[in-house]
């Protein structure tokens, strides 16, 4: 009786760890909710939610590639100077820190994917400490989307 409730709760664990692990075929988590994003030059950009601390702990990590038009936006509950890292991550991203009226106020452009092991990995933060969101998108795209400090992106909430 033990070994099968042992197995069982193998089984469980398996499933529940399949449906955390990222897909990397299509880019994205299983399951993730997505929220659309118009930047100053029109382009839609489809944006993963990152709205718990395990997608945000995870973020972007292990994939191998991320479309132009999409990208993973971080939605904090209070304003603070939100730092984040490559480590884990093999695409170089923009990182884009925005406030609560969603206006721009710090970009990290083409931040170098980082292949250490350990835990010094450089850390990217803003200059304030009134970042509500953050979006991560494809390193190299912010300057065709038009996006610099003080531009406001048009976004729901999820």
């Amino acid at each position: 009786m033990h070994w099968k409730i042992s197995r069982w709760l193998l089984l469980c664990l398996a499933v529940s760890w399949g449906l955390l692990t990222i897909d990397g075929r299509v880019g994205r988590a299983v399951g993730a909710e997505f929220v659309s994003i118009q930047t100053p030059a029109g382009i839609m950009i489809k944006a993963e939610i990152a709205d718990s601390p395990l997608k945000r702990s995870v973020g972007l990590m292990y994939r191998d590639h991320l479309a132009k038009d999409h990208g993973m936006l971080f939605f904090f509950s209070q304003p603070q100077a939100w730092s984040f890292w490559m480590k884990n991550t093999k695409i170089s991203l923009d990182l884009i820190w925005l406030d609560a009226k969603k206006r721009v106020t710090h970009i990290e452009r083409n931040v170098p994917t980082c292949t250490k092991t350990d835990d010094s990995c450089p850390q990217y933060r803003p200059n304030s400490d009134d970042a509500m969101y953050v979006l991560e998108i494809a390193g190299g795209t912010v300057e065709g989307y038009k996006i610099e400090k003080g531009t406001k992106l048009l976004f729901g909430q999820p």
